[in-house]
């Protein structure tokens, strides 16, 4: 895939509409680069001009803020900063909403204030001006969904509908868990959980979400969170369940019903 860097665009007098933030787990893990692709694709299938910072960009610091390293996050945060700024970058899109919720709510009060939109919002916003066109009868169409919310879209920033209509567009089922918007529970990998391990328990978090997501019968459990997505994953797969039930980010699912 041909995907502009910001360095390239400049060089070439070009602006881009939007700056594409990867973020880690887009960049390099596996899984997630699955998530970066599927969005890329739709962004140059719809004709939205883009760019990444590609090897400019650094973590957002999230991690380390959630950690207790303030000075660490803050370090990481005036850099990017510095490069956002000095590209003159108004809008920005990402599809990990830890990466969303640091940028929108965080950096301002470092002097670094951005239009800051997550990808289900983005894509919710190409589906209503009719950019977004899905195949008749697609690939999930009456397939019962669940959908996860995350706790950095849900109750940090209240994008509790977007989500939903980008999965109702795909006319397919939609089953909520008992524990749904407000009231949802977290995947287990917020709050930098992800990178340490489990304090004691007698269950994980991520099997206790899974349980509730496969209860609802669903055969696919979206997400829009890398994090999130990796959490579930695991969860589905310790109830030997991956051969009926898909993990799949909001993204994926769109780039593969478009036309």
């Amino acid at each position: 895939m041909k995907v502009n860097t910001m360095a390239e665009m400049m060089m070439n007098g070009e602006t881009p509409e939007v700056l594409f933030w990867v973020g880690c787990a887009g960049s390099f893990d596996q899984r997630a680069q699955k998530i970066t692709k599927a969005f890329a694709t739709i962004l140059t299938k719809v004709g939205v001009k883009f760019a990444i910072l590609g090897k400019e960009e650094a973590c957002t610091g999230d991690p380390a803020r959630r950690a207790g390293n303030e000075f660490l996050f803050q370090m990481m945060a005036y850099q990017n900063i510095q490069i956002l700024n000095g590209y003159g970058i108004k809008k920005i899109v990402t599809t990990c909403p830890h990466c969303f919720n640091t940028l929108k709510n965080e950096y301002p009060e470092l002097g670094g204030s951005y239009d800051v939109i997550h990808h289900t919002t983005f894509l919710q916003e190409l589906i209503d001006q009719g950019k977004i066109k899905l195949k008749e009868g697609g690939t999930y169409k009456g397939k019962k969904i669940s959908y996860h919310d995350s706790c950095y879209l849900g109750r940090s920033n209240n994008i509790y509908e977007a989500p939903r209509k980008v999965l109702e567009a795909l006319e397919g089922e939609l089953i909520e868990m008992k524990r749904c918007r407000s009231n949802g529970l977290c995947c287990g990998a917020g709050g930098a959980q992800m990178f340490k391990e489990d304090e004691p328990g007698d269950k994980r978090i991520n099997i206790e979400r899974a349980d509730e997501a496969l209860e609802t019968g669903a055969s696919v459990i979206a997400a829009a969170c890398p994090f999130c997505n990796t959490m579930m994953t695991d969860g589905v797969k310790n109830r030997e369940k991956e051969g009926s039930v898909a993990v799949l980010d909001i993204a994926e699912m769109i780039a593969e019903s478009m036309e």
